[in-house]
């Protein structure tokens, strides 16, 4: 599959080989584990993983894997909404220029112009299926406004929780499916592959144990990793875990030092990080340093509503300037009964720290929050492996470029989603059903047996990736940072480990190296990605993308 497309005007990607890993991360032989067969796999349980699974042709089976309660996927968890042209003042043109202008001229147009042309479908859906959307008193949808938007498009639900209701349609949607099944609390720990490409995948179930899954065709949705940062938005499981298996089978992976942050978490030591969503600023909310200073005019004429990239970065540099923890979010100036009644949850949220959002200054700072990077897949979702596709926040499909327009994420799920889950299972239906196991095992060199503190490690890889490969980037910091990766990989990649944990850590290792790698190679600031050794955008040397594959001498099994 090509990943460079002239008719952008790119450059030629720049191919690189990612760290050397153990291909499977546990051994494993067929005589001696149970066996489950199903026409398409679907690996993660957020929207585009369940879309997907609402696509399938009622004549396949279909399995659906998620390694914690169906409910917990950043999907869940999204507050601001879904990016949809339906205000008549607003047009698909306006939309495709919002998302190519945020997108830092790495975003592919056609692929721009078929999410946002197919958004009012795919909202329209959500409503059939029973999404109760916030809509006025004359029963139209109420429509908000975010940083990079031009317009109104932003449709929401429960205020600032829209995640929440979408997926509750949308789950008992595809409970409904008798040709769809649904495993909880099952580990995908790796795709297994010959020379006929995907073949399902190893799991673990909840009492650790291991099941080959075979099926005709497979589609990874997995979901972000930004549990590789120390401040992050996503819930616990976001380890990068479809990033890392995807990256063992042979798969090509794109952008990945393309992490986004979202400017506003809520900042409360010692407390979990809560998103604050741009919603707020979309109502009038503004930023204001320790002193009271509204500082945004200082460097963007667009103020709260410029592009995340923008304010994430005048954020930390305002927070350098007055060498302060954070700075803060004022809705004091907004009417108090709106604000409480538009953001219910946000106000909850602050409640529990004696905060009130009508009156105090709220304490923000960001965090990572979306991985724009990941496996690269064509217009129709398909990867670089024969048999597998993928969807949603796993995927680099040329939408998002080098920064995500606010809400085009929820939206790229549906819409990749519904295309693999379709694709996938007509591919599917029509292959011979005298399925044979290929013969497939793994045996690594040697097994250490060293005790490892996984937690420990884990949170020295998470500190150490926010305050080298932070907002702010410069070489000596990445060259630090890419050192100690490499050491931890040393000894933890080669480990063999026996439950989640430890996997979670393997993976979290393989895709924050990527990461660190890709960063240190791209010498110049783009999008989300800013170097302040190379503050400038170099387009005459760098309008281009960084892909990675796994080095070709450490694929066979």
């Amino acid at each position: 599959m090509p990943s460079t497309r002239d008719t952008l005007g790119l450059l030629p990607d720049i191919k690189r080989s990612g760290p050397q890993t153990p291909r499977y991360l546990v051994p494993f032989d067929p005589k001696s584990l149970p066996h489950f067969f199903t026409d398409v796999l679907i690996i993660g349980g957020g929207l585009a993983g369940l879309r997907a699974a609402n696509e399938i042709h009622p004549d396949a089976r279909c399995l659906v894997v998620t390694k914690d309660a169906i409910q917990e996927s950043n999907s869940h968890y999204a507050q601001g909404g879904i990016a949809s042209v339906w205000d008549p003042e607003d047009c698909f043109e306006d939309h495709v220029r919002d998302t190519l202008t945020a997108g830092g001229s790495l975003c592919d147009p056609k692929i721009v112009d078929l999410v946002v042309r197919e958004a009012p479908q795919r909202v329209s859906e959500l409503i059939h299926w029973g999404t109760r959307f916030d809509s006025q008193e004359d029963g139209e949808l109420m429509l908000g406004r975010e940083g990079g938007h031009s317009h109104q498009r932003i449709v929401h639900a429960l205020g600032d929780a829209t995640g929440r209701e979408v997926m509750r349609a949308v789950i008992e949607r595809t409970r409904s499916r008798p040709n769809v099944t649904i495993w909880e609390q099952t580990f995908t720990i790796d795709l297994l592959t010959d020379a006929q490409g995907c073949r399902g995948a190893l799991v673990a179930r909840a009492d650790g144990q291991p099941i080959l899954l075979w099926s005709k065709q497979t589609i990874l949705c997995s979901g972000g990793c930004g549990q590789i940062y120390r401040e992050s938005t996503n819930p616990r499981v976001a380890t990068g875990d479809g990033h890392a298996l995807a990256y063992r089978a042979g798969a090509e992976l794109r952008d990945m030092e393309f992490m986004q942050f979202h400017p506003t978490v809520l900042y409360i030591a010692g407390s979990s990080r809560t998103l604050v969503t741009e919603a707020t600023r979309g109502a009038g909310a503004h930023l204001i340093d320790v002193h009271g200073y509204r500082f945004m005019k200082d460097y963007d004429s667009r103020l709260e509503l410029a592009p995340r990239d923008v304010v994430s970065q005048a954020i930390v540099a305002q927070m350098e300037k007055t060498q302060h923890a954070s700075v803060y979010l004022s809705l004091q100036h907004l009417e108090p009964h709106k604000v409480r009644e538009e953001f219910p949850g946000f106000a909850q949220a602050c409640q529990k720290f004696d905060l009130d959002i009508t009156r105090d200054p709220i304490p923000v700072r960001p965090g990572a929050h979306y991985m724009i990077g990941g496996v690269v897949v064509d217009l129709d979702g398909r990867t670089s492996i024969p048999g597998l596709w993928a969807a949603g926040e796993v995927t680099s499909s040329g939408l998002h470029g080098a920064n995500r327009l606010a809400s085009n994420s929820l939206l790229e799920g549906l819409v990749f989603g519904a295309r693999v889950g379709g694709l996938a299972s007509e591919r599917a239906l029509a292959m011979p059903d005298d399925f044979r196991v290929p013969k497939l095992s793994y045996a690594p060199a040697k097994q250490p047996s060293v005790a490892l503190d996984i937690s420990d490690i884990r949170n020295s890889l998470q500190s150490l990736m926010w305050r080298l490969v932070g907002v702010q980037r410069r070489a000596d910091r990445l060259e630090e940072a890419l050192h100690n990766i490499q050491a931890f990989g040393r000894y933890v990649l080669a480990h063999g480990f026996d439950s989640e944990p430890g996997w979670e850590l393997q993976n979290m290792i393989t895709i924050a190296h990527l990461m660190a790698q890709a960063a240190l190679l791209r010498t110049e600031s783009r999008g989300v990605h800013l170097r302040v050794d190379y503050p400038k955008l170099d387009e005459a040397n760098w309008h281009r993308h960084l892909t990675f594959s796994r080095p070709q001498s450490t694929l066979t099994t």
